[in-house]
């Protein structure tokens, strides 16, 4: 398969990255740098989600599969300025939903016009379920929101062989959380954890791949949670 993935340059998306190229297809991952096999790409750019698209496209010659796996978790406290406030929301909007829907309606196109149908997977969050932090407010409605448009793209496009999958994590451990998981503050959302440990990335990695490559049709819609039992629904 042909695959573009974003945000493939740490955490789940670099083990995603990974694990689908050495599972033997053709990926093109996105950073917001780029550079070798990353393409480069301004998520708060309205003009960046087509750019990186057709970029991919004209490497990989089509696209069988979108992976939406960039997003932002940047806290806004509830009494900060109005100006900030506004800010982080638009941030946060743009970069976890306003661009993946713009790569989701371009791969529908896509899909479309090649008549052979495709895949798209959104890495959505436990907190589009059961909400998050009071610096977060934000973060869960796009995320929430994401799990809308999954569900919207399923019911509109499944006849034409167009599927879609969401994969929800808790807290996910990966290099930038290294150093959190190490310290007090980590106990109480360890212990909020019936698994009794947070998911690894190579874990989150696995669904992806599996929706991408192998969930059935009849499950188009799905959301999969992978969250050590933190939320179960």
């Amino acid at each position: 398969m042909n695959i573009l993935i974003t945000g493939a340059s740490r955490g789940i998306g670099a083990a995603a990255f990974s694990l689908l190229s050495k599972a033997g297809h053709r990926v093109v991952g996105h950073s917001s740098k780029g550079g070798g096999d990353l393409v480069a790409g301004d998520l708060t750019d309205p003009s960046a989600p087509r750019r990186i698209f057709e970029e991919a496209a004209g490497r990989l010659g089509s696209i069988d599969v979108l992976i939406n796996n960039a997003g932002i978790f940047e806290g806004i406290a509830y009494d900060a300025s109005d100006a900030d406030w506004h800010a982080a929301w638009q941030r946060t909007l743009t970069v976890n939903l306003q661009a993946a829907a713009d790569l989701s309606r371009l791969a529908i196109q896509h899909f479309l016009k090649g008549g052979r149908g495709g895949r798209i997977v959104n890495v959505s969050s436990r907190a589009a379920h059961r909400g998050d932090s009071p610096a977060h407010w934000h973060y869960a409605a796009s995320k929430g929101a994401m799990q809308a448009m999954t569900k919207s793209i399923a019911r509109g496009y499944a006849d034409k062989g167009i599927y879609i999958y969401a994969v929800a994590p808790g807290f996910v451990h990966t290099e930038m959380t290294d150093e959190f998981l190490a310290s007090e503050a980590a106990k109480p959302v360890l212990a909020d954890i019936p698994l009794g440990r947070v998911a690894g990335s190579d874990e989150i990695a696995e669904t992806i791949r599996w929706l991408a490559c192998d969930a059935p049709p009849s499950a188009t819609g799905t959301t999969i949670d992978v969250n050590g039992a933190s939320y179960v629904r």
